[in-house]
């Protein structure tokens, strides 16, 4: 099945640093991010793990997407997202790895447990 593309993201060229971190910074949005990185394919809007009802996380998506961080396009009625891990590392070198990196530590923060 063709995969029809959302075509409101910024290019390459157009990522601009400061939006893609007030993007990030939203912990429904990092927890987005965290989930697509750690998934072993493309994720469909209603299969993330989200404390907040469709309609809010209709808005997360747009915002990461608009921001630059993530594709979404459709496969059928299904909008499926994706990291933009190649696009980010040429805009920003090493910045995606590292937000991964603090999201996976940031949890066992959040839960009291100490890194040693």
């Amino acid at each position: 099945m063709a995969r029809a593309l959302i075509d409101d993201e910024p290019s390459v060229e157009d990522l601009h640093f400061p939006r893609v971190l007030e993007v990030i910074a939203d912990p429904i949005r990092l927890s987005i991010v965290a989930q697509l990185a750690a998934a072993e394919a493309d994720i469909s809007c209603g299969n993330f793990d989200l404390p907040v009802k469709a309609s809010t996380a209709t808005h997360h998506f747009t915002a990461l997407r608009q921001g630059g961080v993530i594709h979404q396009y459709y496969v059928g009625t299904s909008r499926m997202n994706v990291l933009r891990e190649a696009d980010l590392e040429q805009a920003f070198p090493g910045f995606l790895p590292s937000v991964i990196a603090g999201a996976r530590s940031g949890g066992e923060h959040e839960t009291g447990r100490s890194h040693r």
